[in-house]
């Protein structure tokens, strides 16, 4: 009997041992194979190992979950427990950190670590209110226009249909303040919208229009950096709880190691793919007048302060970005 109570005993154990495990599924936009998906590959083996089997992370790739706004969704109600999402994708829940990837804001690498460096806890603590935890935070790379057509002048690229992110109206309004003309969509129906003429011209990062392949379909470059994305990959609060509070910590650790080896990567690749699309077949064009661009970007200013970002995070960034700039002028 006591062995017979002793397997029984046994038995039981094993399911709950199953349900002691956490899994993390973890959707984004990163294309299956890119510099992204393959370091959040290693993230999710390292946070198994270091776990010893108890937390273990399954991605899903190149949107196949839907756009960043649908993996929202889908965190909300339990689907997914998170998502690398560029700032466009937090902006459902977090508006903020929209404000560093404002056009014409931040214009270089070393502004924006010096703005992150210093905003970094303040809108960890924002995310987190809202029910989320930032494991780490990434880089996608400084946007350039790619278009099906040549674009040089700023009233060219005013006059192209324009890609819009939907789900934030206010974005389209912020676009149409700068005199461009918007067309609002799905991130996942660029492809098709580039090969219909729905739209010509869309804004991408040049190592995400490289690994998407995405300049087959929009073969002209215009060599403007426009803005910075960036984002950050989160996990539900509640999801997170769940991983056990000794090995937190750990986990965290290994997140930000990984989050500074796709900031490498991204800067590395940048230039590297741009190089990689000239050779097959991307035409870089140089701007007529670049600071064209950047005031008009200026002039969407009252229509992203305060409607697509908090007045008091634009006010900030801006303040930082101007410090930055003074620190750089002194060198």
């Amino acid at each position: 009997m006591k062995k017979l109570a002793m397997i029984v005993t046994m038995l039981l154990a094993l399911p709950m041992a199953a349900r002691a495990d956490v899994v993390i599924k973890l959707g984004t936009l990163a294309p299956n194979g890119s510099a992204w998906h393959t370091l959040l590959k290693e993230l999710g083996q390292k946070w198994e190992q270091a776990s010893g089997g108890k937390v273990k992370m399954r991605i899903y790739p190149g949107g196949v979950l839907g756009n960043e706004g649908d993996m929202v969704k889908k965190m909300r109600i339990g689907q997914l427990q998170g998502a690398a999402l560029t700032t466009i994708g937090l902006h459902d829940f977090a508006p903020d950190a929209q404000a560093v990837d404002v056009p014409g804001m931040v214009d270089s690498w070393a502004t924006l670590d010096y703005v992150m460096e210093r905003l970094t806890p303040k809108l960890e603590r924002i995310i987190e209110s809202k029910g989320y935890v930032v494991i780490g935070w990434s880089e996608v790379g400084f946007v350039r226009f790619f278009s099906t057509k040549k674009i040089a002048t700023l009233a060219e690229a005013q006059s192209s249909k324009m890609f819009c992110w939907e789900g934030d109206p206010a974005s389209a309004e912020a676009w149409r303040a700068a005199g461009f003309h918007p067309v609002v969509m799905s991130s996942t129906e660029i492809v098709t919208g580039l090969q219909t003429g729905l739209i010509d011209t869309v804004a991408l990062a040049p190592l995400y229009a490289f690994s998407s392949r995405m300049f087959e379909k929009a073969k002209y470059m215009l060599d403007l950096p426009w803005a910075v994305l960036t984002g950050a990959t989160v996990v539900k609060k509640e999801e997170w709880d769940k991983v056990p509070a000794e090995l937190r910590p750990k986990l965290l650790e290994i997140s930000h190691e990984y989050g500074k080896k796709i900031a490498v990567e991204v800067r590395r690749m940048d230039t590297e793919a741009m190089e990689n699309m000239a050779k097959q077949g991307l035409v870089t064009l140089k701007p007529a007048d670049p600071q064209a661009f950047y005031k008009a970007a200026e002039r969407a200013y009252p229509a992203v302060r305060g409607k697509v970002v908090p007045a008091e995070m634009f006010d900030e960034v801006k303040k930082l970005v101007a410090e930055a700039h003074a620190r750089s002028a002194k060198k």
